[in-house]
């Protein structure tokens, strides 16, 4: 399905396929001979989605462009199916395995691999060349590569990068409370903006 997002129509090469049960909304740009696999979604929520020339998008990956943080694929990029990215960049020739995540403003540079389950945390760069294991976190810029038992050491790290402040535009509730209560009926609101998406002619 392609479909308008406020006033915004996807602009998708000529040779690149697109699954038929695939989602494709608003500021989207696909390059030549990408494919986007079955039930993938590709959506520009509030920012553009730039992907390159002969990526593999495969089934049920999903990938967000957003406020401040686009989400721009490089040239030969394969993203594994289940895998989420959110207003990243993945430079060319990257393989970002099963079911990876990759979060707001993270950076994963050239020829770097995100295997099977593997977490990129919000504002993180990968250096060109860079693995992450299996399972593994990447966190902080110039990147630390920790296996997820060191949750302890992760969030030492991850805490600075200040996600509620960075995604969301307010500051980290105090111990104990929860920010759920400001973001939620905000967010809901800006998602509620698809109620006006209109098949792309």
């Amino acid at each position: 399905m392609i479909l308008d997002h406020h006033g915004k129509s996807p602009d998708i090469h000529p040779t690149a396929r697109i699954a038929p049960n695939a989602t494709v909304c608003g500021d989207v740009a696909i390059g030549a001979n990408t494919s986007i696999g079955f039930g993938a979604v590709l959506t520009a929520e509030s920012g553009p989605i730039v992907v390159g020339a002969n990526c593999v998008v495969m089934d049920t990956a999903v990938l967000r462009g957003v406020r401040g943080n686009p989400l721009t694929i490089g040239d030969n990029v394969l993203v594994g199916p289940r895998s989420h990215l959110t207003g990243c960049t993945i430079e060319d020739n990257c393989f970002v395995a099963t079911g990876a995540s990759v979060f707001n403003g993270a950076k994963i540079g050239t020829n770097s691999e995100v295997r099977i389950n593997g977490v990129v945390h919000l504002r993180t760069v990968l250096a060109p060349g860079t693995t992450v294991p299996i399972g593994w976190v990447a966190v902080g810029d110039p990147a630390e590569i920790l296996p997820p038992d060191r949750h302890d050491d992760i969030w030492d790290i991850q805490k600075g990068l200040d996600f509620p402040k960075h995604v969301f535009g307010i500051d980290r509730p105090a111990p104990g409370e929860s920010m759920m209560p400001r973001v939620m009926p905000r967010y809901a609101a800006m998602l509620a903006r698809h109620e006006d998406d209109r098949p792309a002619e």
